[in-house]
């Protein structure tokens, strides 16, 4: 094998390696102005006692976010406090996070922090969306279900937290000990004191995440299964690529040597 073959040969198994793995692009690449669709799972937190679930889907285009929220199994009768959660690991808090107050484990708000961050914009019903709204237990969503859908403004930090990757849905209000209302058994609130600990602990979380056209599968699973085909359709273009290039050298070779 003569040293330009050689070179070749190299070249291919470098090249078509690269191709194949290439990764798509991250939220965080895409440019302010650029649509971005973004899903959410939204799961239990620990201890909280919810048995419930929910979505959530926000097409993000500049600072402008179309969010639509459902949930199941909270309490109801009463209102659940909704936020887009920014600027910290992207995360959900595991039971780790967990106090223990009166002999029982919770999660609270503060608790979660660095995990989800502060909260960056308030998903209230009407009115304002800012932090400051997000105690505004009177334009929030009320009862076991929610069905959520509101184009807000958001602010600089909270849009470009969410095409980084590290918004996080929370919705908050527990009932522990299963009484149907939200008292004291966890004493006062971490984020107000004239509150119970109940009415602001998280109930449902979840990381938002890059999606096609803002769809909501069945858990992650779906995310993972359409990565994983891209990944093979990819992958077998490049080894198609690398054959096509060694057929061609051998004939090359053969026809020089």
């Amino acid at each position: 094998m003569n040293r330009s073959t050689a070179v070749a040969l190299a070249t291919a198994a470098i090249v078509a390696p690269g191709i194949a793995l290439a990764p798509a692009a991250s939220a965080g690449s895409a440019p302010a102005d650029d649509t971005l669709h973004l899903q959410a799972h939204l799961s239990p937190v620990p201890f909280s006692k919810v048995t419930g679930s929910g979505t959530a889907t926000v097409t993000l285009k500049g600072d402008q976010a179309t969010v639509t929220l459902k949930a199941r199994g909270l309490l109801a009768g009463a209102p659940h406090a909704q936020h887009f959660h920014i600027a910290a690991k992207g995360q959900c808090p595991p039971a780790s996070a967990a106090r223990t107050v009166n002999g029982m484990k919770s999660v609270f708000t503060t608790d979660g922090a660095p995990f989800y961050g502060a909260i960056g914009t308030s998903l209230t019903t009407s009115g304002d969306t800012g932090p400051g709204s997000g105690l505004a237990i009177d334009r929030f969503p009320v009862g076991s279900k929610i069905d959520y859908h509101r184009t807000i403004t958001l602010s600089a930090e909270a849009a470009k937290s969410l095409r980084e990757g590290t918004g996080v849905v929370v919705v908050h209000g527990i009932d522990v000990n299963g009484n149907g209302k939200y008292d004291d058994v966890l004493g006062p609130s971490d984020l107000d004191p004239k509150l119970p600990a109940e009415a602001t602990n998280p109930a449902l979380c979840g990381s938002l995440s890059t999606s096609a056209q803002g769809a909501v599968k069945g858990g992650m699973g779906g995310s993972h299964a359409e990565g994983g085909s891209t990944l093979a359709a990819t992958t077998g273009a490049g080894l198609l690529a690398a054959a096509a290039g060694a057929f061609y050298l051998r004939r090359r070779m053969h026809r020089t040597g």
